[in-house]
C-alpha cells in the first residue's frame, strides 16, 4: 500500500475468506491470488493450465500462507456439467464463497471489424463475457452463503471508450461493465453481496506485450504493484461499494 493511501488496509484483512480467482496461472490473476493469500484468504486457483496453477500453488505454500485449492477449467470448452461440478466441489469443501475475481480473458484479434475473423470473435466474447455470466450465475448460491461477498470483474480502458482495432475485446469489456451494473442493481437490497469492476491499466503482462509488441515492458508496473485496489475491493473496507468501476492507476 502506498503511504497515506485511502485504500490502506491492516494486516490479514482477508483472514477466513475463501476467494476464487479465474486466470490465476499468471499475470494479474497470479499476483491477486498471492496477494489475497498473503492477507489470510484461502484462494481457489481456476485456470486451464495445470502446470501454471501448480506453480502458483507452490509459491503460496512456500510463503506459509493458507493452503490454496486448484480448479482446472477451460472456459472456452466448459459445459453445464463442468460448472455444476465446480459449484458442487466448492460447497462441499468450503461451504461458501466470499470473493470472486473474474480475471481470465483473451485478447482476440487486433484488426478492423471489416476483417475480423468470425470464429475468433465468438471465442473472445465467450471467454471474456459469456463465461463471466455463467460463472456468476453458477456461483451465486455459494456467494449468498457469505456474510459479505465481493464479486470483482476485470474491465479495461477500451471497455469505456471504444477504439479502432480492439474489436471483440473492447466489446466484451463494455459488456462486463454492463453486466456488473445490472447485477449491482438487481442485488441493491442485498447488503451481503456487491459487484464492482476494476481496470488494472497498462501492466507488464503477456497480454499487454501481445497488444503492444513495440512497447518496453520495463516502463510498466509489474502486476504485484497494482494490487492495492484489488485487495480493498475484496476486504470489508469496501462493503458498502457496489456497481462502481475503478482504475488501478488513478
Amino acid at each position: 500500500m502506498t503511504k497515506n493511501s485511502p485504500y490502506k488496509l491492516s494486516k490479514n484483512v482477508l483472514k477466513g475468506k475463501t476467494i476464487l480467482i479465474t486466470g490465476a496461472g499468471d499475470g494479474i490473476g497470479r499476483s491477486a491470488a498471492i496477494s489475497y493469500a498473503s492477507q489470510g484468504a484461502t484462494v481457489i486457483l481456476l485456470g486451464k493450465t495445470k502446470a501454471k496453477l501448480e506453480k502458483v500453488y507452490d509459491e503460496i505454500e512456500q510463503h506459509g500462507y493458507p493452503a490454496p485449492s486448484i480448479s482446472l477449467m477451460d472456459l472456452l470448452l466448459a459445459d453445464a456439467n463442468d460448472y455444476q461440478e465446480l459449484i458442487d466441489n466448492l460447497i462441499k469443501e468450503f461451504n461458501k464463497l466470499d470473493g470472486l475475481l473474474l480475471n481470465a480473458a483473451i485478447l482476440g484479434d487486433r484488426s478492423p471489424i471489416e476483417q475480423y475473423d468470425v470464429q475468433k470473435w465468438v471465442e473472445t466474447i465467450h471467454i471474456n463475457l459469456t463465461s463471466q455470466f455463467i460463472l456468476v450465475k453458477t456461483l451465486l448460491p455459494a456467494l449468498k452463503k457469505s456474510d459479505n461477498a465481493s464479486v470483482v470483474f476485470t474491465s479495461s480502458g477500451v471497455g469505456k471508450t471504444g477504439k479502432a482495432f480492439w474489436g471483440a475485446y473492447s466489446v466484451s469489456k463494455f459488456g462486463v461493465e454492463g453486466l456488473c451494473q445490472i447485477l449491482a442493481e438487481e442485488f441493491d437490497n442485498d447488503s451481503t453481496i456487491r459487484f464492482n469492476c476494476i481496470n488494472p491499466g497498462a501492466v507488464r503482462t503477456k497480454m499487454r506485450k501481445s497488444a503492444y509488441p513495440l512497447e518496453n515492458p520495463e516502463d510498466l508496473p509489474a502486476p504485484e504493484e497494482v494490487m492495492e485496489k484489488y485487495l480493498w475491493l475484496m476486504s470489508e473496507a469496501s462493503k458498502n461499494i457496489s456497481g462502481k468501476s475503478f482504475d488501478c492507476q488513478q
